[in-house]
């Protein structure tokens, strides 16, 4: 029997505003990196507001100046100490930032989400599968197997404990496109969230990896996500 083609989520923004109601609704966004999205929550999915909170200082300093949009307020903290009252969140949403949280306060953080979610509010956590050609060239230099299996075992725990609900779980693939090695180097490899430093050996390795993907028209890949849904309970 064929199984059905996995999605291919070009605009991950679709697929969050066909599982989450947001239309006027108070979100978080937990790792908020450069707040495109955040900013796209408001503008194009009518949220009413978003708190955008992200840990790293330079990125943080970066969008504190750029130009205020009604509605959206930037907070230097991590998923562990949400600046929002009890119960008075519709959505939180984490993309790729889960796996950041390390080990030892990823209960605390599910907890802390659930804390600020309303009864019936969703979490909406994105996460990368360990899996695919993009992830062959950056497990060269950033190896992200155990934590990404951490993050993992922390919602099913929640899970388990009823702290928050299971209501989905949902894998597709995201495409991802790099005009050249240059490109790729800065978006992946000179980050201001995580210092990478390559020896001349391994940045070899890793532009020889990337440069068997890259053709006329740049280097495309399609990344494995999953995508898992759950929601403080009523």
């Amino acid at each position: 029997m064929n199984r059905p083609a996995r999605e291919r989520v070009a605009d991950e923004l679709d697929l969050l505003r066909r599982l989450v109601p947001l239309a006027g609704a108070r979100v978080a966004d937990l790792g908020c990196g450069d707040g495109q999205l955040a900013r796209r929550l408001l503008a194009e999915a009518g949220a009413a507001s978003v708190l955008a909170l992200e840990v790293d200082a330079v990125q943080h300093a970066r969008n504190l100046a750029a130009p205020p949009v009604p509605g959206l307020a930037f907070h230097l903290a991590g998923a562990d100490a949400i600046p929002a009252a009890d119960g008075t969140l519709e959505a939180v949403t984490m993309f790729k930032s889960l796996h950041h949280v390390p080990a030892q306060r990823l209960d605390a953080s599910l907890a802390e989400v659930a804390r600020a979610l309303a009864p019936g509010g969703l979490l909406y956590v994105s996460e990368p599968v360990f899996a695919g050609e993009l992830n062959e060239v950056m497990r060269l230099f950033h190896d992200e197997q155990a934590v990404r299996a951490q993050a993992l075992a922390a919602l099913r725990r929640a899970a388990a404990a009823g702290v928050l609900e299971a209501v989905d779980e949902i894998v597709f693939d995201a495409p991802v496109a790099f005009r050249d090695f240059d490109d790729f180097h800065a978006r992946m490899v000179g980050v201001t969230h995580t210092t990478h430093r390559l020896d001349g050996a391994t940045l070899a390795q890793v532009r020889r990896r990337f440069e068997a993907h890259l053709g006329p028209a740049g280097a495309r890949f399609e990344r494995p996500m999953r995508v898992n849904l759950l929601r403080r309970p009523a």
